[in-house]
């Protein structure tokens, strides 16, 4: 795939490229560590794509537009095959937002991906993680948890009837990024993050960055129906808490409401609660008591020496 915009891509000592003027440059960069951030024995296409949709996933967050990308990628060993494998699911999601690899480098190591990501915003449009007030409605789009039920049962924690994994697995392993979601609701949101470390955690860090406080609804979250299926013996913590969902989390106005019901998302969204001006997230569940939870999302430096996923 060729850019107009890319002056000098692959082949130099560093990429030459052409922004537009009227826009700034969103960039985002994820490492996904083997044993860390997935399993060592998930198949190289799906990680192919992972690895560029969890980038995209962060620009969709920002309502910015693809444009290009450099690929880090540190191998035990040289193997065409995985490589041939990686770079189909990696470029497949490329030419859908059609978006340029311009450059990157390659050393022997632990397998480690390590891609930077760059889009283009219009400077008035971008959304951030500040900006949400109290009053102001809480949505997600798609649905949440069958990312981080795949996760228990490949861990051994939870075993999963072959319908559930069908559709956790595609979950887990090729998650969809937001990227049209993201360009449709600026200048309608007032605050948004993707969904990667888990609902709380990442509404969490929205509400610091506000210096707010919400309250969520157990019953409103989307999930689907085979999620749903497994709250029985996954819990509800599952849900608020997994993470790997990739989806948005934002806060619209009640000024700005009509204009998001007009929108039309495959995915869908949905009210989840409302911005408060108490610290903290007050989380109710289905009969209107508080639900506490046990936990509030990933740790990236866990005290316990055990795979995280």
């Amino acid at each position: 795939m060729s850019r107009a915009d890319v002056v000098e891509g692959i082949g130099d000592d560093a990429a030459l490229l052409r922004p537009p003027h009227d826009q700034q440059l969103a960039v985002t960069s994820d490492i996904l560590v083997s044993g860390v951030h997935f399993f060592p024995n998930v198949d190289p296409e799906s990680l192919g794509h992972k690895a560029l949709a969890v980038n995209l996933s962060d620009l969709a967050a920002m309502g910015a537009e693809p444009a290009w990308f450099l690929l880090n990628l540190t191998l035990p060993k040289a193997d065409t095959h995985w490589l041939e494998m990686f770079c189909r699911g990696m470029f497949r999601l490329a030419r859908e937002f059609n978006l340029q690899l311009v450059g990157g480098d390659t050393s022997r190591g632990p397998l480690t991906i390590a891609i930077e990501a760059h889009g283009f915003v219009p400077p008035a449009a971008v959304m951030r993680r500040t900006g949400a007030k109290t009053g102001d409605r809480i949505y997600v789009t798609g649905t949440l948890g069958d990312a981080a039920l795949m996760v228990k049962h490949r861990e051994g924690k939870l075993q999963l009837p072959p319908h559930v994994l069908a559709v956790s697995s595609v979950r887990l392993d090729r998650p969809t990024p937001r990227i049209r979601e993201g360009m449709a609701l600026r200048n309608i949101a007032s605050a948004a993050i993707d969904i990667s470390d888990g609902l709380l955690a990442d509404l969490g860090h929205v509400l610091k960055r506000c210096q707010a406080g919400a309250r969520i609804f157990l019953d409103r979250i989307p999930v689907t129906t085979t999620c749903r299926s497994q709250l029985g013996q996954a819990g509800w913590d599952t849900v608020l808490a997994g993470g790997d969902d990739y989806e948005l989390c934002f806060t619209v106005p009640p000024g700005k409401l009509e204009a998001l019901e007009k929108l039309q998302f495959t995915c869908g969204f949905r009210c989840i609660g409302e911005i408060e001006p108490e610290a903290g997230i007050r989380i109710m569940d289905e009969s209107g008591q508080p639900y506490h939870a046990r936990i509030t999302g990933h740790d990236h430096f866990p005290s316990s020496e055990k795979q995280v996923i």
